[in-house]
């Protein structure tokens, strides 16, 4: 599972660091949509962080909820980021509305993670 985590953290991280200068100086999007956007690269990046946190606490000894914590970023990182990915440039507002369920599985996966480290054994 760690190397589940990191190897999708890494490639998470590497897609927010390429789509931030993308948007900023290429896509020429307007206000509103650039912003939607650069909120989208600031919780990929966080996520693919905690991504790789996850995998770090894995190797000392991982648990199901942690397991289930880390799939639920998973999850948020292909719905929430993606969805204002795809909102921003084609302002279809139908994308928009998939952030929300990205940004409860962030949310269930912040609560899960504090359960199981709070469970976690010294």
């Amino acid at each position: 599972m760690s190397r589940a985590f990191g190897l999708l953290g890494a490639v998470f991280g590497f897609i927010a660091l390429g789509a931030g200068p993308l948007g900023a100086h290429h896509l020429h999007l307007a206000g509103d949509m650039a912003e939607a956007f650069e909120t989208g690269v600031r919780y990929q990046l966080i996520h693919a962080a905690a991504l790789v946190a996850i995998a770090v606490a894995f190797e000392r000894g991982g648990s199901g909820l942690l397991a289930l914590s880390g799939w639920l970023f998973v999850a948020g990182q292909v719905l929430f980021p993606f969805g204002l990915y795809v909102f921003a440039v084609t302002e279809n507002h139908a994308w928009a509305l998939v952030t929300p369920v990205g940004g409860a599985c962030y949310l269930a996966g912040w609560a899960l993670l504090a359960v199981a480290f709070a469970m976690k054994r010294p």
